[in-house]
């Protein structure tokens, strides 16, 4: 995990990203077809939003996560499921590592091991 947090600090870098969007499904238990990087740059300009606080592969988790765990219920059309990624990366009184912390935190509690080693 050192060496991680050395290369990549407190964010995603790509195979972080796929191991933690290959495990999302939706609220109804379906596996999700996660949106690579490029794909959610495009849907975020698309939806008039630039991020100033994206940083890796960050983004693409935050909206594949909202995808999985919100879309449908409390996002309801795709302008929302856009703020809602620039919400969360834009918090004023988060920290810019929150997407980061919210995988990590969530693997500790569910106790999925993430082999450091292979996320290089």
């Amino acid at each position: 995990m050192e060496e991680y947090l050395e290369d990549y600090g407190f964010h995603f870098n790509g195979k972080l990203f796929n191991f933690a969007v290959s495990m999302m499904t939706d609220r109804n238990g379906n596996s999700l077809k996660p949106w690579d990087k490029d794909k959610c740059k495009e849907f975020l300009r698309v939806n008039g939003i630039n991020l100033k606080n994206d940083y890796g592969h960050d983004a693409a988790y935050v909206l594949n996560m909202a995808r999985a765990d919100y879309w449908g219920s409390s996002i309801i059309d795709e302008p929302h499921l856009a703020l809602f990624v620039r919400d969360y990366l834009g918090d004023k009184d988060g920290n810019p590592t929150k997407a980061f912390d919210h995988f990590f935190i969530d693997c500790m509690a569910s106790g999925t091991p993430i082999f450091w080693d292979e996320m290089l």
